[in-house]
């Protein structure tokens, strides 16, 4: 399996005048985020991390040592590569890992790739583009990932129920 890169934050913004950025979090949260001290194939040195009670962190990177640095990184997204991520038990998954997956019907219908990974709550929900038609974009669609939808997936495919393949 490729070694792509999977994101946990993003520097939202400048955190006072000392260098330390805003941190908007994905995954897990701050625990997962104090698992890894570098960042962007070690462009980014974590220092510190700290909780910012609204959902988000504050942080601080060796080589950002003042606000203007810190606010050049606003936007910049915190990866580390898929392999420095924890093993998965059996019928666990990483959402980088679905992410541009091709999709197919249990009859063998190709339905699209898999474009977004969204959680409102109860469970993962996939986002399917179907293929491109005459130049324009394909239509999207949404399943959840769950075994009455989605009956099988590995690192190349994933196969949708035909119960939900028709949306």
């Amino acid at each position: 399996m490729q070694d792509k890169p999977v994101t946990l934050a993003a520097v939202t913004g400048a955190h006072g005048v000392t260098g330390e950025v805003r941190l908007k979090l994905f995954g897990e949260g701050i625990a997962q985020l104090k698992q890894y001290k570098s960042f962007n194939d070690g462009a980014l040195t974590l220092k510190k991390i700290r909780d910012d009670n609204k959902g988000g962190a504050v942080a601080r990177f060796a080589e950002v040592t003042d606000r203007n640095a810190a606010e050049k990184l606003r936007g910049t997204v915190l990866t580390i590569p898929v392999s420095a991520l924890p093993e998965l038990g059996e019928g666990e998954y990483y959402h980088a890992d679905l992410l541009g997956l091709a999709a197919h019907s249990e009859s063998g219908e190709p339905l699209g790739t898999i474009c977004s990974v969204e959680n409102y709550g109860a469970q993962d929900v996939l986002e399917i583009e179907r293929p491109s038609v005459d130049g324009k974009p394909g239509k999207k669609f949404m399943i959840p990932m769950n075994k009455a939808a989605v009956v099988e997936w590995d690192d190349t495919r994933l196969v949708v129920s035909d119960d939900f393949a028709d949306i």
